[in-house]
């Protein structure tokens, strides 16, 4: 009988991957040990569990037939290797189909099953700021925001999975002249901030910017008074400062309140608004002048490009600065002084142009080197537009842009009739609840409904934003991977047991299919973290939560006779539903024990 395999971590693959390595290394030379062996899952279980196509590469390096290059290898495979797998077969023109032993799968299985998950432990602490929310002072915050705001809440929490230190940095607009504007025509409107909203901030920073047309009977005096407000904040008047953190304050207590609906980490501790960097911008410009990147352009101040027409502008004629001057000062300031070795921004695809410029001027000037330590990275996680059924950008009736706060009420309500309609069936899971408590539920599917929606697709695409499918208990969507929960959590309570700490047994095709899915988490939420690519998570959760519906169908679990079979379905449904809810966390998404 054969020896078990001995595994010293559940990542499969990676073992897999360092065997494989090791039986090249043997066959064909040290020098072909740094072949990638290609590994990945197969297709279809028929041809096994993984398959490796390192045979072709090699061959055409080697100038030799790649499937005897395969045979080679699959002859020199070390007895850990054997010891792991059922078979090692070649196929075609020098695949290797690798099928796995079931005690291998329940044996990485076993060692998944702890606190952790699986999910792989930063060798060492890296840091990462994201930059997220980005909300402008005194306007209601738009479905824009939502994106901006969910897929950075999302980043930060999967590197924090990762045990990466993280920092979130809402960049808001909370500077320069529009700000004034703003606070000059709440003054003239005689409107008093300790009782405003941010409807009445709105209407305020709307009438300023038609008051500040050219064409505008009032353009000169509104013009004057705006500079002269902007001017005494500066300076810090006492009273004007005071004003301006009033707004700022009836602004945030909305974005804050907006947050915790959708379940995001978000505080007063991760602003970093354009305030926040007014003292760094004369010195940011001084900087590109003194290392000779910058010119003067008709009294403005410009850094130019090789080879690209367009340049940045970091300094208008007037010696006042921009956004790209605050976006510079920002860059070093999370590189510098936070350290970060990667600066991820969740902005509107539209700025692309904008970005594309300030990170090639900071790479220039030369702020992401750091002495013994790869250069910092700044990447732009750029997000479409939702769409409304016209296919167009969502507005409301009049045209206007959706406010973030009524889609969340609206998806609450839409949640809430779901779960007190499903409540009415006698034998519902969540029958006899409290009205509060159904609330409760409905809250958390309507706001699942709207992110996983928003989440399971390329950042990059425009969606087509339509409640009905999102808020549906079937397909790809967050109600559907939230039922997958609940409904685990109801057989484990039928139970009365979660089969924690007995043995697996891996006996059925559907119990391969889930394990081998349930062993992929770590890797896949570091594959998806790297990539900061939030719909990779998703479509694993998606996976998953069909695969286990396969397994329930096939493999009884309360009804079976067999004391350890049972014993070890249920361990396989305690883990599913511990990675499920794992994985949807990371989404900022809860888990109702019931629906």
């Amino acid at each position: 009988m054969a020896t078990p395999a001995t595994l010293a971590t559940c990542d499969l693959s990676h073992t897999l991957e360092t065997l494989l390595r090791s039986a090249i290394i043997t066959a064909l030379g040290t020098a072909a040990g740094a072949a990638d062996p290609q590994l990945k899952p197969s297709a279809s279980p028929k041809f096994g569990d993984f398959q490796a196509n390192f045979a072709m590469a090699l061959a055409k390096t080697l100038g030799r037939n790649p499937r005897e290059v395969a045979q080679a290898v699959v002859a020199a495979a070390p007895p850990a290797l054997m010891d792991l797998c059922e078979s090692l077969e070649i196929a075609g023109p020098g695949f290797v189909n690798i099928r796995l032993k079931p005690s291998s799968i329940a044996q990485a299985l076993a060692l998944m099953d702890s606190p952790g998950l699986g999910v792989p432990d930063s060798q060492q602490t890296q840091t990462i700021a994201v930059d997220l929310c980005g909300v402008n002072v005194a306007k209601q915050m738009h479905v824009g925001h939502l994106r901006a705001t969910i897929i950075g809440d999302t980043i930060a929490r999967m590197h924090e999975r990762l045990g990466w230190r993280v920092f979130r940095q809402n960049h808001l607009g909370d500077w320069g002249l529009p700000i004034a504007m703003t606070l000059a025509s709440l003054r003239r409107a005689g409107v008093d901030l300790s009782r405003a909203t941010l409807d009445d901030l709105n209407a305020a920073y709307r009438r300023a910017q038609t008051e500040g047309l050219p064409e505008a009977p009032e353009h000169d005096a509104a013009l004057a008074d705006a500079h002269d407000t902007l001017r005494k904040l500066q300076a810090h008047d006492p009273d004007t400062v005071a004003q301006w953190q009033a707004i700022i304050e009836v602004t945030m207590r909305e974005v804050f309140s907006s947050a915790r609906t959708l379940g995001v980490i978000l505080g007063p501790e991760h602003s970093r608004g354009e305030s926040f960097f007014r003292d760094r911008l004369g010195a940011t410009a001084d900087a590109f002048v003194a290392a000779g990147l910058a010119e003067r352009d008709a009294g403005a101040l410009i850094v130019r490009f090789p080879g690209r027409e367009r340049p940045l502008l970091i300094q208008k004629s007037d010696g006042t600065s921009l956004y790209a001057t605050t976006d510079l000062a920002a860059a070093r300031y999370r590189i510098e002084e936070l350290g970060a070795d990667l600066v991820a921004y969740c902005v509107d695809a539209r700025q692309r142009d904008h970005f594309k410029d300030v990170f090639d001027a900071v790479a220039m000037i030369g702020w992401t080197r750091r002495a013994g330590k790869p250069d910092a990275r700044l990447v732009h996680v750029p997000f479409g537009a939702v769409l409304g059924e016209d296919k167009r950008p969502l507005k409301t009736r009049s045209g206007e842009n959706v406010t973030l706060a009524s889609l969340l009420a609206e998806a609450t309500a839409r949640g809430r009739r779901e779960v007190h309609a499903r409540a009415q069936a006698p034998d519902a899971p969540t029958a006899g609840l409290s009205s509060d408590e159904l609330d409760a539920i409905g809250q958390s599917v309507g706001i699942a409904a709207i992110k996983y929606a928003d989440l399971s697709g390329d950042v990059g695409r425009d969606y087509v934003f339509d409640l009905d499918r999102m808020i549906s208990f079937e397909g790809d969507t967050g109600p559907y991977a939230q039922y997958a929960v609940a409904r685990i959590a109801g057989i484990l309570a039928k139970a009365g047991a979660n089969g924690r700490g007995a043995p697996l047994i891996i006996a059925t095709d559907e119990e391969r299919a889930l394990g081998l899915h349930l062993l992929r988490y770590g890797s896949t939420l570091k594959a998806a973290a790297a990539a900061l690519a939030p719909n990779r998570l998703a479509a694993y959760i998606y996976e998953l939560a069909n695969t286990f519906n396969s397994f329930y169908q096939a493999c009884p679990v309360l009804k079976g006779s067999d004391p350890d079979l049972r014993a070890s379905r249920l361990r396989l449904c305690d883990l599913s539903r511990r990675v499920l809810s794992d994985a949807l966390s990371l989404m900022g998404i809860d888990s109702p024990a019931r629906m």
